[in-house]
């Protein structure tokens, strides 16, 4: 493992070198931000599976609504029928959830690279490079801690809490938008009454706004790919998903 995190810091520190030129001192923050461009280019394939997958599930939902009448006295039969649709369709219901899963080792080979001391056992000077004022490996508390949210590296936090809420807004506004496009092309008798789903459902919209949690937990070079990773998926689904109900737009906010 030591040694596949020197290759992948030495991978992060070329790619520094290369940005140096443009952005300077800020030249690492830049190369995180590019890294996770290119993870998020090359799952972008699995994105649009998803959107498709999804487009074939919403077809099948008239049958689903029928086959809730005809087992709603039965969740175990509706389940497996349901399930047998999808597997005759040939349609896959985790298929949306792909992106994010390809994703999550990039994440913690970031957050485990900024997060150490020392890798391969040599120090970690990748620790030492800053976005700004604030250092990669350091986190919001250190921030604080160091001028208070207003000082020079809390400054940095704010930036990215802004960046974050913008982002959250779109995909609230959004996510509400669609579910009351669904709600209303959806007659209330086709609707699953599921316990819990209407208090999921309005939890649902908020979701995005649990980014600014993490943003202010982890190091910040990982509050760099997840503020780059979010950004990129807003804008992706936003195309992706733009004729579709709500569906499409309460996929997991990665």
């Amino acid at each position: 493992m030591s040694s596949f995190m020197s290759v992948f810091a030495s991978l992060v520190e070329h790619l520094a070198t290369l940005l140096q030129p443009l952005f300077h001192a800020s030249a690492t923050a830049a190369a995180i931000v590019l890294f996770t461009a290119l993870v998020r280019l090359l799952v972008h394939p699995l994105s649009r599976a998803g959107a498709r997958g999804q487009r074939e599930r919403l077809k099948l939902q008239p049958r689903i609504a029928e086959l809730r009448t005809k087992h709603k006295k039965n969740p175990e039969a509706l389940q497996k029928a349901i399930m047998e649709l999808h597997r005759e369709e040939k349609v896959s219901p985790l298929s949306g959830c792909l992106p994010m899963l390809f994703q999550m080792p990039a994440f913690f080979l970031l957050y485990h690279l900024f997060s150490n001391g020392s890798i391969g056992g040599e120090p970690n000077g990748l620790l030492g490079h800053t976005l700004g004022a604030a250092p990669l490996g350091g986190r919001f508390k250190d921030a604080l801690a160091h001028g208070g949210l207003f000082g020079a590296q809390g400054l940095v936090y704010v930036a990215l809490f802004v960046l974050v809420a913008a982002v959250a807004t779109f995909n609230y506004r959004r996510t509400k938008r669609q579910m009351a496009l669904s709600a209303a092309a959806t007659p209330a008798s086709d609707q699953p009454q599921v316990p819990g789903m209407g208090a999921m459902t309005k939890f649902m919209p908020l979701m995005s706004f649990m980014t600014l949690f993490s943003v202010a937990y982890v190091p910040l070079a990982a509050a760099l790919y997840i503020v780059t990773s979010t950004t990129w998926s807003a804008i992706e689904r936003a195309a992706l998903y733009r004729d579709m109900p709500y569906a499409g737009a309460a996929a997991l906010p990665v």
